[in-house]
């Protein structure tokens, strides 16, 4: 398939008041599926863990969201002495800013009569759509940087440390995961990518790259097993922990924004976007490929790659930091990058070839998911036994490194001052008395 630059969005009727009307539009949708993002999680959490959620405030615990956001608007903000004032202000704002423009060029449905004005269901689009976004994406993390180091603490240092490698981490094999979509539709446009996959979606298609693209985009939006930037148990709440009121919400927001923008990117990419799913998309020649239908199927396949992060974070455990990056670095973006050379391989050979592209392409993800299994299965090189050598301990200094620590296991405390100065006083006492 040749690469063709142009975008199948259609925005020449569009003026500028259907611009703001798009972009309001994005905004409340965002905010909203906020709100019930938090319901869902909570009540689907606690139905996981066999609990019962919230319950008390609205039929079902629906307004429980709403007074959890008031209460963080309500709630007593306060500012560091020691902090970068002009910094620490503008950092939750980067990073909600930057989770909002992301919606900009996801395509939602097709064209449609918009107070009589021809429309496509997309605020704009061009080109090179999808490095807009990974541009975004990456963008966002300085809010969490900036945040952390201008708070002049030593937890939220090191949450945004952990973050920042994190994010590059992931980025890379997130990326290299969309480069065979780039390649086997032809275009780095959203909306040429969905009209692309009008028979078969790439995540049939391109199963391994969507397999990676689901654990890369988990770990890009710190969420279980995968928020150690934040993890509770080591920096109590990462680089957010200085931060209180509006400013904390700020965080808070971006972060479940982000996951719908990784659920919509997904949903885009690699599972037909806005179309209607297979026997739907046969009934009456198409019709619910049509005019305002397209947003609900899209909504739907977002809320469900959005509830299978709920579902990771109910079901799975906190990795290490070491699995976190041997994971990133060693199984993730090796395997994206020999499926990107299969699929340019199977590009070039189909030119000489007869076989369909699609029979090709399952054909090879599905002899490439076997091989990620078995190289996941295997078990890691034991180190060699370590020889017991007995050796006289040193004595155990606690000050050594200028503060205090505890013993290790078989290591004492040398006697207090105070112990030794009570020992010798009692000693002279009993020489006197001997006397």
């Amino acid at each position: 398939m040749p690469f063709d630059v142009t975008p199948t969005a259609d925005f020449s009727e569009d003026t500028w008041w259907i611009w703001l009307i798009k972009a309001v539009f994005i905004l409340l949708f965002l905010i909203v599926s906020v709100l019930m993002a938090l319901w869902v999680e909570r009540r689907g959490l606690g139905r996981m863990q066999t609990r019962s959620g919230p319950n008390r405030h609205g039929p079902l615990g629906l307004f429980q969201a709403v007074a959890d956001a008031l209460k963080l608007i309500l709630k007593e903000d306060f500012w560091l002495k020691g902090a970068d004032k002009l910094i620490y202000i503008m950092a939750p704002v980067i990073a909600a800013f930057c989770s909002f423009m992301v919606f900009a060029v996801i395509p939602m449905g097709p064209n449609v009569s918009m107070f009589g004005i021809n429309t496509p269901l997309q605020l704009t689009d061009f080109s090179s759509s999808v490095l807009y976004i990974l541009a975004i994406t990456a963008f966002g993390v300085y809010g969490i940087v900036l945040g952390g180091w201008s708070s002049n603490s030593t937890y939220p240092l090191l949450g945004s440390v952990r973050s920042t490698a994190q994010v590059i981490s992931y980025e890379l094999s997130m990326g290299l995961s969309l480069v065979s979509v780039f390649i086997v539709s032809g275009s780095m446009s959203t909306s040429q990518i969905v009209d692309a996959q009008t028979q078969l979606w790439w995540a049939i298609a391109l199963a391994p790259a969507f397999v990676i693209y689901l654990i890369s985009m988990v770990g890009e939006v710190n969420r279980l097993p995968f928020d150690l930037p934040e993890a509770e148990g080591e920096l109590v709440a990462g680089h957010m922990v200085e931060y209180s009121s509006m400013k904390f919400a700020w965080f808070f927001l971006a972060e479940y924004i982000n996951m719908f923008n990784v659920s919509a990117v997904a949903t885009t990419l690699f599972l037909g976007g806005w179309r209607a799913p297979w026997p739907i998309s046969a009934i009456g020649d198409g019709m619910f490929n049509e005019g305002w239908w397209p947003m609900l199927w899209f909504i739907i396949k977002m809320w469900l790659v959005m509830f299978l992060m709920i579902w990771t974070r109910g079901t799975l455990l906190r990795f290490r930091y070491d699995q976190f990056m041997n994971l990133g670095w060693k199984i993730l973006i090796p395997s994206a990058l020999t499926w990107v050379v299969l699929v340019a391989l199977v590009q070039g050979v189909r030119q000489f070839s007869s076989i369909d592209l699609t029979t090709q392409l399952m054909g090879i993800g599905a002899v490439f998911l076997v091989l990620m299994l078995i190289l996941l299965l295997i078990p890691s090189k034991k180190a060699p036994p370590e020889v017991d050598i007995v050796t006289e301990p040193a004595p155990f200094d606690a000050f050594a490194g200028g503060y205090p620590v505890p013993p290790k296991p078989g290591e004492q405390l040398p006697p207090s001052p105070r112990r030794r100065r009570r020992e010798a006083a009692m000693a002279m006492t009993q020489e006197a008395s001997d006397e």
